[in-house]
């Protein structure tokens, strides 16, 4: 492939005006010598275009492959075509890319980034009992990760309880009972490990999701947010002495994956968190 080749990519979602994907993406660019433009197509308080819309125009306008964040990933599922059955039992994608101009396949790189930030950090050990807070676009993927490495048991909470529920029935298997909770305390109670796939801690959405009077003392907590790095949730919990996997593993796992489906190419992994880690310029 010669050093030419332009990857033109991008960003859909709400309110990401403070997203590092673009770094992240250029950086990768730079460091395997490929040219990588990564825009965001902020679609918060859009009333003039719709996310079906945003998304087609992306692939007529040339882009290579968009990223989609909350709160469209569900939505992206039902209309992009998704060749990997794992992911269609997810039901929501958080990557697409174009052929011909048109959206040709969906993937979701949260699932594969969970993974691998789990992994990174605990090893080979199972997560045992786990609540996971938030039941959408996020949730989603890390409760079929969470199956994978071998939860004993997930308890979901959502403040939508129909969408609980229908992950719930969704996700469930034989060796993995996953269980719909009325209330954030249900799911908390004796939990092993707490995942947060809501927004809540983000710049956007400030607080904790789960009650301080109710978290008890986990062994392992995970936060999807990412910005700030460290949020009341993992501040509360490192203090309770879990371990913590903060979101920008998530983050930088997902982005590397998404990298290499976008271009075929394998990132310098160590490279691309030291250029992360450099200051942003004013």
């Amino acid at each position: 492939m010669p050093d030419s080749v332009e990857f033109r990519l991008g960003l859909i979602g709400d309110g990401i005006g403070r997203s590092s994907a673009p770094r992240l993406h250029e950086f990768a660019g730079q460091i395997v010598g490929r040219t990588v433009s990564y825009t965001r197509f902020d679609l918060d308080g859009r009333t003039d275009t719709t996310f079906e819309e945003t998304l087609s125009a992306r692939g007529r306008d040339g882009l290579a492959g968009v990223n989609v964040t909350h709160p469209y990933k569900e939505r992206a599922a039902r209309i992009v075509p998704i060749q990997d059955p794992r992911v269609r039992r997810i039901g929501a994608i958080n990557t697409v890319l174009f052929r011909d101009g048109v959206p040709a396949a969906g993937h979701n790189t949260d699932h594969s980034g969970f993974v691998a930030a789990y992994r990174a950090q605990m090893g080979d050990g199972r997560p045992g009992t786990v609540a996971l807070i938030g039941a959408g676009g996020v949730g989603r993927p890390i409760a079929v990760g969470l199956g994978e490495l071998g939860a004993t048991e997930i308890r979901v909470y959502d403040i939508d309880a129909g969408r609980a529920a229908r992950l719930a029935a969704d996700l469930t298997t034989a060796d993995v009972p996953v269980r719909a909770c009325a209330s954030v305390d249900e799911a908390l109670d004796g939990a092993g490990g707490i995942a947060n796939a809501t927004p809540i801690g983000m710049y956007r959405y400030p607080g904790n999701p789960v009650p301080e009077a109710a978290m008890g003392r986990p062994r392992w907590v995970f936060d999807a947010v990412y910005t700030p790095r460290d949020t009341e949730f993992t501040i509360e919990a490192g203090r309770r002495g879990a371990e913590v996997i903060s979101g920008y593993e998530l983050f930088f796992w997902q982005g590397v994956h998404a990298f290499r489906l976008f271009t075929g190419l394998d990132v310098d992994r160590a490279a691309l968190r030291a250029a992360l880690d450099e200051p942003v310029p004013e």
